[in-house]
């Protein structure tokens, strides 16, 4: 018994399959990568001595369009050879309501064609982004669409700045959503403030719908340092709940009692007719017997700065700054050779050495590992702090700041801060520091 076995992959839209994918012994397989010389030749050695089997994933890899698909598969069946497609996705209930092997073949044609469509619309958005070009759809706020990429719109430019540095300067999401609202009359979801925060255009960047990223197509509105530090407050104020992420008080979403394992939550009283008030801070869900005490919120805060002014130094200084420091030049290295060999593809298809498909097929490979180079640059902590330690050690620093920029700060460090009740008026301190 003879089997043959036919893959065809389009390099545009998947890699190429493992010719040893079949599961059993296969006399031969003949592959083929966006041209279709294998299948010629397939034909021949079929007139010249068939197979009794034809393994193929999908009939579709038979030809470009019906009539191509058509023409072969009547050959092969002249020729009395059977064919069995393993990945028969048109195999719907439809063919199964019916017993009439004309009507059969009737709907296998329609539901090929349908197929045969969907390729043709994603192969001509596959080359579009080998150009470089803009997905389909409207371009986000903030941009317009130029003949071959984004432009920036001046119009709504302001807005979107605007929101972006308020959510650097203070980190809160909401507090950022509500000043748009309140200087531009913008109003947005905080969802929507979520995208914008994450959407890689903003960065100069582009992003497709099989989730690839081109870097450097477009002018970026923030820049790759600011969009790193976006990066790092969104991972930071994910472990916290949204209220907490945006409430005013420094040490919100921060705190936990050690003895009872709970968040603590952060109460105002105040006395009546007279505006100054009272903080406090106390277990949210404590199930201790007797209940931890309420304590004083500047009581733990001051205690904190005091601890940080001693700590951070400490952990600064444990910290492989040199190692971290190499792995941010291998990484700045890789992406420059890379811009490198971009640069030469025009010069090796000019040579005729490329064709311009197989070009620009490269170049979009390449620039989708830039973009996932930069993207772990992203992910390392501040190079610099070592030269910032000694002024974020002072308690001065702290204590001048305001409560939300205080509130910045302590998360773009500290991971954690728990409480240890020794006695209901006497607690101590444990900060885990975030690198």
């Amino acid at each position: 018994m003879t089997i043959f076995a036919y893959l065809f992959s389009e390099p545009l839209l998947e890699s190429p399959p493992d010719p040893l994918l079949w599961g059993f012994e296969v006399d031969r397989v003949y592959q083929d990568f966006g041209q279709r010389q294998e299948l010629q030749q397939l034909l021949i050695d079929c007139r010249q001595k068939p197979p009794q089997y034809l393994l193929v994933r999908r009939l579709e890899e038979f030809g470009e369009n019906l009539q191509e698909i058509g023409d072969f598969l009547t050959e092969l069946e002249s020729l009395k050879i059977e064919i069995v497609v393993l990945e028969q996705d048109y195999t719907t209930t439809k063919f199964k309501q019916t017993q009439n092997t004309r009507e059969i073949l009737s709907l296998l044609l329609t539901e090929i064609y349908r197929k045969k469509q969907s390729e043709k619309l994603k192969k001509g958005h596959a080359k579009n982004r080998l150009k470089c070009l803009p997905p389909p759809g409207k371009a986000p706020f903030g941009y317009r669409k130029g003949q071959d990429k984004y432009i920036i719109d001046k119009a709504n430019y302001t807005v979107v700045k605007d929101f972006f540095e308020r959510f650097l300067l203070y980190g809160s999401l909401r507090g950022a959503v509500r000043y748009l609202e309140t200087k531009y009359n913008k109003k947005i979801s905080p969802s929507t403030g979520q995208k914008w925060l994450t959407n890689p255009v903003y960065r100069g960047d582009l992003k497709y719908h099989n989730g690839e990223i081109i870097s450097n197509t477009h002018t970026a509105i923030i820049s790759r340092e600011e969009a790193a530090q976006i990066d790092r407050l969104l991972r930071r104020n994910k472990k916290i709940a949204p209220r907490s992420a945006s409430a005013n008080r420094s040490l919100a979403g921060l705190l936990i009692c050690e003895k009872c394992n709970s968040t603590m939550a952060i109460n105002k009283v105040t006395t009546h007719n007279q505006k100054q008030e009272y903080l406090y801070i106390r277990p949210v869900n404590c199930q201790s017997k007797p209940k931890c005490k309420a304590i004083s919120y500047q009581e733990i805060l001051e205690k904190i700065i005091d601890k940080i002014s001693v700590e951070l130094p400490e952990a600064v200084s444990k910290l492989q700054i040199g190692n971290q420091k190499n792995i941010t030049v291998l990484f700045n290295q890789q992406i420059r050779d890379k811009e490198n060999i971009i640069k030469q593809l025009t010069d090796l298809e000019n040579q005729g050495i490329l064709d311009q498909e197989t070009a620009r097929l490269r170049g979009y490979k390449l620039r989708t590992e830039i973009a996932q180079l930069q993207a772990n640059l992203s992910q390392l902590p501040p190079v610099n702090l070592t030269q910032i330690a000694p002024t974020i050690s002072l308690p001065q620093f702290w204590l001048d700041l305001s409560e939300s920029e205080r509130r910045f700060y302590f998360r773009e460090f500290i991971k954690q801060i728990y409480l240890i009740p020794n006695s209901p008026k006497n607690w101590e301190l444990k900060l885990v520091f975030i690198f």
